[in-house]
């Protein structure tokens, strides 16, 4: 038995010296089970070719010639946005609130939250009140992960957002993968990171700055309202900002601007809703159109899409990217 080993090593050893190691440095990116992958710059626009994944035994240690299949899973993503059960008939919008407060955590300062990690995957962050409801789109994503064991959490959660806006008619955007996700809860960022939705323009200010972004660049990110709608069961408010809510648009825009907004008399929290009842904005958004600085820049959303789009592509590429070394 102790030849028969000594054999199977000095075989393993001799394969990766005269195959692995030359086609390590042709193809791969290695890593051992303890280091960061190699980030993977992934255009949507294109896709990008899977590459072999292949798992050796080589002197010293297990180490992975892997980079996870992002084309495949896209592919994997797009699949399940679709479910006529669910909400208004896609899982879409809540893959992208999940991206998006996954990396919204970021504080410049201290470096620490953003979209590595993971987080939500610890009590902490899971039970923040600003992530109820996202447990659904954990879940939904879950058989990817299973199928794809090499991709982080952080990259699915954060490439099922980017695809989400894709698939839902947005802009083509750029992504990077390789985030890696935290071991313990320890590492992660403490709660209450996380707009509410119930302030201000000054608490909006407060809340990016900290994560490193412009006037500018909150009103283009709020764009993202015009997906998907609020519940009572999760953050409490009720209600779909536009009538498509499963069309990517500066549509959000146009009801800030065109429809009229007066309080909503109910139980709930405060909230405006329009003359139909039927579309709602919250304090935060209708802090876009009356504050003196945000306002211009809605209002150049409202009377160009292109632009929007533009800079939305550029600032959802930022936020996904927040507190992740390129």
């Amino acid at each position: 038995k102790k030849d028969r080993t000594m054999s199977f090593a000095k075989i393993a050893k001799s394969f990766a010296r005269n195959y692995i190691k030359p086609l390590r440095s042709k193809l791969f990116q290695t890593r051992t089970v303890a280091q960061k992958p190699k980030m993977v710059h992934n255009d949507l626009a294109t896709g990008v070719a899977a590459t072999v994944t292949s798992l050796a035994a080589v002197a010293g240690g297990m180490y992975y010639f892997t980079q996870p299949n992002y084309s495949a899973i896209r592919a994997e993503i797009e699949e399940l946005l679709d479910d006529l059960d669910y909400d208004d008939g896609s899982y879409g919008p809540v893959f992208v609130r999940l991206a998006w407060h996954n990396a919204g955590t970021y504080n410049m300062f201290d470096k620490t939250g953003g979209s590595e990690g993971a987080g939500m995957r610890f009590a902490t962050e899971a039970k923040d009140p600003a992530n109820a409801g996202l447990d659904i789109a954990r879940a939904r994503l879950e058989p990817i992960k299973q199928k794809y064991p090499e991709i982080s959490y952080s990259d699915l959660w954060s490439l099922a957002g980017t695809v989400a806006i894709e698939s839902l008619g947005g802009p083509k955007m750029k992504w990077v993968g390789g985030r890696k996700d935290n071991v313990s809860e320890e590492l992660g960022p403490p709660a209450g990171r996380l707009p509410d939705a119930a302030r201000g323009a000054d608490h909006l200010r407060a809340v990016f700055y900290r994560m490193g972004f412009s006037d500018q660049e909150i009103v283009a990110l709020s764009g993202a309202h015009v997906l998907g709608r609020c519940h009572t069961d999760r953050s409490g408010f009720k209600g779909p900002w536009v009538f498509s809510p499963t069309t990517f648009s500066n549509e959000y825009y146009r009801e800030l601007f065109e429809n009229r907004w007066k309080p909503k008399k109910w139980n709930g929290p405060h909230q405006f809703e329009d003359k139909s009842g039927k579309l709602m904005m919250l304090p935060t958004d209708m802090a876009i159109i009356e504050d003196p600085i945000f306002k211009p820049y809605a209002e150049m959303y409202y009377k160009d899409e292109e632009l929007f789009f533009n800079d939305f592509a550029k600032v959802w590429y930022k936020l996904q990217h927040v507190g992740f070394t390129l």
